[in-house]
């Protein structure tokens, strides 16, 4: 058995920079990884997808070329090969900046990880031990029991991502994030596309108004939208595919040549060995931390999407802040002190913060709101872009601000000036006061704000 001060399983967000920081303190560090290095969000999460995104959004400005007063000649054409090419490109480069950089400081070990004991990890045969272990594998995408799910084709966010030819009618079975924004791109690379989903609305934990300008937008792309479909079932066979949507109406259904299966993300801790190291885990296969994302076990930590407390890149990067600094400087830092903030990268984007309308509403607590159509903002209307609109919820008696949804262009990065002033709970006046630059979308935050309205 070979010991080491720390092992560090997976190599998503939060475990490479704990890793090379640990080994920076003099630690002797073992870094295992199955597969490809840097996590869902390097190989088959944010960095493929916001790749194949920005072509998706270069074809369709192409294609506006004449309300911006230029043209092009011939059909513009999205080249699929050519698209998943630069994106291969571009993953590849990330990954392997990833396992260099690794390699440099800590000892790398290839092969699947399983727990032998509450210390003790198995590796393709080699018996390893620390005694501090740290959990970062991550999630896939999960495949709900949908009659016919084992014998119809279908996709997942991984496998689209391989797909170079384009899907002549792609069905997207989930109307949440990863769905929409997938639903979006294949609708301008030229394929007919249809979203099918079980809530009554589209991002259903969005505000009603959120969801319904969404679908707005994308209804305005020719995308078609069934919510409300409670029965989802797939049948056929090939590139002749069918989702069925309703009870009541077995013959209502939908027929493509492709499904994508957008319906949410599953835990990578079925085959960890877990219980062989006394390891709690939740019903749905998460890891239990505390808020210091300890686990019951002492000395194991689990970071990222495997425990549940978050599910995004920058909450997993967050995650190895929380435990570096605990560990290393003897911080205090908890989970909970993070203000939920993520963003849907359609076009235009929604970038969100904190509570939601609904989530203010039903905490009772005295609120206002401040709310601003896109299409007064002149940056988004000389872009070109003057869908969506900001609404701010501040509290009426703190003045700190509770929360904020901006749907429109540059959406996901407005909402940072916000979100910087919640972490410093500073009262909503510092943003009404500021003086912001001319022409930004952020200039209009103060004005959203200086129109203040009690929440009723």
């Amino acid at each position: 058995m070979t010991s080491f001060d720390a092992i560090v399983i997976g190599t998503g967000q939060a475990g490479p920079p704990l890793a090379r920081e640990l080994a920076g303190e003099g630690m002797r560090v073992a870094v295992i990884e199955r597969h490809r290095f840097g996590g869902t969000c390097v190989n088959t999460g944010c960095i493929p997808t916001k790749a194949m995104i920005a072509s998706a959004r270069a074809v369709h400005q192409a294609r506006r070329g004449t309300e911006f007063g230029f043209s092009v000649s011939g059909e513009i054409r999205a080249d699929l090969k050519a698209i998943v090419a630069r994106k291969n490109a571009i993953v590849a480069k990330s990954s392997q900046s990833v396992e260099r950089g690794l390699k440099k400081k800590c000892t790398v070990i290839y092969g699947h990880a399983r727990f032998t004991g509450p210390h003790e990890i198995e590796v393709e045969g080699q018996e390893l031990r620390a005694d501090k272990i740290f959990i970062n594998v991550g999630g896939r995408a999960s495949t709900p029991a949908f009659p016919g799910i084992d014998s119809v084709p279908f996709l997942t966010n991984a496998s689209l991502l391989e797909l170079d030819v384009l899907p002549e009618h792609l069905i997207v079975v989930g109307g949440s994030y990863v769905g929409l924004e997938f639903a979006q791109m294949f609708r301008r690379f030229g394929s007919r596309v249809t979203i099918v989903e079980k809530n009554e609305r589209i991002l259903s934990k969005e505000d009603s108004d959120v969801s319904e300008a969404v679908q707005k937008i994308l209804e305005g792309e020719d995308i078609e939208i069934h919510p409300g479909s409670e029965c989802i079932r797939l049948e056929g066979s090939g590139r002749n595919v069918r989702v069925g949507m309703e009870c009541e109406s077995p013959e209502k259904t939908i027929a493509g040549t492709h499904i994508l299966l957008a319906v949410g993300r599953t835990p990578n801790t079925n085959d960890l060995g877990l219980d062989k190291a006394g390891i709690r885990m939740t019903g749905n296969g998460f890891i239990e931390v505390n808020d210091r994302l300890e686990t019951n076990v002492s000395g194991v930590w689990a970071l990222g999407d495997c425990n549940g407390r978050g599910a995004f890149t920058h909450t997993s990067y967050n995650d190895y802040e929380i435990v570096s600094e605990n560990i290393l400087r003897g911080g205090k830092r908890r989970v909970t002190d993070r203000i939920v903030a993520y963003a849907l990268y359609m076009d235009p984007p929604l970038g969100r913060a904190g509570m939601t309308e609904a989530e203010v509403r039903k905490s009772g607590q005295k609120a206002q709101i401040g709310k601003l159509d896109m299409e007064d903002v002149s940056r988004a209307w000389i872009s070109g872009e003057p869908a969506g609109f900001m609404k701010v919820l501040v509290d009426a008696e703190t003045e700190l601000i509770l929360g904020a949804s901006i749907l429109g262009y540059h959406g996901d990065e407005v909402v940072h000036s916000i979100l910087d002033v919640m972490y410093a709970q500073a009262p909503y006046s510092v943003i009404e006061r500021a003086v912001h630059i001319h022409p930004t979308v952020s200039e209009y935050v103060p004005v959203a704000l200086a129109d203040l309205k009690p929440l009723e």
